[in-house]
């Protein structure tokens, strides 16, 4: 008999079937036992029914601890009642293991730092293996979007001679003869070079922030897609942005409805997120709508901002709240911005930047700019920002020969998986999460 996975089960309706699984968690009721088993596609309910499987097969099923590794076969019946709307009804049962200990992440309620301590077993569990189905679904339609563009995948170094973002936050690697190197916090600028090369490219992959903070947006080890394009101005940027959410978005809907489910996740927001029309404001129209919140909304708990400052989470969660999809905040005071944006033509305090905040309190997954192209001004910014010329020598190359207009942006996986999958903390969106406060598993 031809072996079929959960996920394909409706299929089958009225068929008898081979599945191969675990269990993980049962209940008898009299001369019934219901049985629910996963098999890494998905949950289903087997019933065993006295009567209809061999007395030994019965019998053990009723002792079955959690975890144990099954073959069953049996016909496959459609139950409105049944988690799924499909269940099984056993006609042979076989124990592949059983766990030589007992499981312990029991049906009960546990904690999170239990849960996060076990992480290699809580992997297995319906929340977390929802939401890193949606997450593998994001990373193939992250590839899907870019690819159907002409874009090429250009992979950055890990590695790198310096920083992007700023200098404290760096993780540091020896190397040889007291040489030093630095995880990498971004692949943009690698991505420019590659944009210069190739027209419009894209990097996906690790990034690193050592940075000693427990909220729960951040990670010190996370996922950013990077694309860059040339000749793209600020206003193509921000379109660009807009259609690929709007498309992640989508997909998930359109192709996760079961993951979304199991989260118990509304979907209003994300509905409205992929048909697009995202909202814009200023950095200074922000500013003002923070600092309106702060007064009439004191259960928010938000600081006054001045202008010049920038946003804290508290800040961009109060602004997302206002919306029902993503917003656009652009053109930030270039004191608070790294020293690669392009200044404003129309007024040169500010840059052509955005963040694009998530709604529901999400708050940023974009942060994105148009690039200084003119070598000069961008050698007085590196100066400005008092970093070693000599690092960014072939940054500044890519300004000498050829330069032209050029802009992009970073998505940040994790924050997009748990907005996506409306879960309380970013350590969720992620296999195994790296923390100021977390190493293992």
């Amino acid at each position: 008999m031809q072996r079929v996975f959960i996920e394909d089960i409706a299929r089958y309706e009225g068929q008898e079937v081979l599945l191969r699984g675990w269990l993980t968690n049962r209940r008898s009721k009299g001369k019934i036992h219901f049985l629910q088993l996963r098999d890494g596609t998905g949950f289903l309910q087997a019933t065993a029914l006295k009567g209809e499987l061999a007395e030994a097969e019965f019998e053990e099923a009723d002792h079955l601890p959690q975890e144990t590794a099954l073959e069953v076969r049996g016909l496959v019946r459609a139950d409105p009642r049944a988690p799924g709307g499909y269940e099984l009804v056993l006609r042979g049962l076989r124990v592949i293991a059983r766990p030589s200990q007992e499981y312990p992440i029991t049906p009960k309620e546990h904690g999170v730092d239990f849960l996060m301590d076990h992480r290699h077993l809580h992997l297995r569990h319906r929340r977390a293996w929802a939401a890193l189905r949606v997450r593998d679904e994001l990373e193939r339609a992250i590839h899907d979007f870019f690819h159907q563009r002409g874009f090429v995948r250009f992979d950055a170094p890990i590695l790198t001679p310096n920083a992007v973002e700023g200098t404290t936050d760096l993780f540091e690697v020896d190397l040889f003869d007291g040489e030093k190197a630095y995880l990498s916090q971004s692949g943009q600028l690698y991505a420019e070079a590659g944009a210069l090369a190739f027209g419009k490219v894209y990097t996906f992959g690790p990034t690193f922030r050592a940075e000693r903070s427990k909220t729960r947006r951040h990670l010190l080890e996370f996922w950013m897609v990077e694309p860059e394009v040339a000749f793209m101005t600020h206003e193509e940027n921000l379109k660009l942005q807009e259609e690929l959410v709007a498309y992640l978005v989508g997909r998930v809907l359109e192709e996760k409805k079961r993951e979304l489910e199991l989260l118990e996740r509304d979907t209003r927001a994300l509905e409205a997120t992929a048909a697009g029309q995202f909202p814009r404001l200023t950095y200074t129209e922000a500013v003002e709508r923070i600092n309106q919140l702060a007064q009439t909304r004191p259960e928010l708990g938000l600081a006054p901002l001045a202008w010049g400052e920038d946003f804290g989470a508290p800040h961009e969660a109060a602004l997302s709240l206002e919306f029902d999809r993503p917003v656009f905040v652009e053109k930030y005071p270039a004191a608070v911005k790294a020293f690669y944006m392009q200044p404003d033509p129309q007024d040169p305090r500010l840059v052509l930047n955005d963040d694009l905040l998530a709604p529901e309190g999400a708050g940023e997954i974009i942060g994105g700019s148009e690039r200084i192209h003119d070598p000069e001004l961008l050698r007085r910014k590196i100066q400005e920002h008092g970093l070693p010329e000599a690092v960014f020598d072939w940054y500044l190359d890519l300004r000498r020969f050829g330069t032209v207009p050029h802009a992009g942006f970073g998505l940040g996986l994790e924050r997009t998986v748990r907005w996506i999958c409306g879960l309380e903390h970013i350590r969720e969106a992620i296999p195994f999460p790296r923390m100021y406060t977390r190493m293992r598993p």
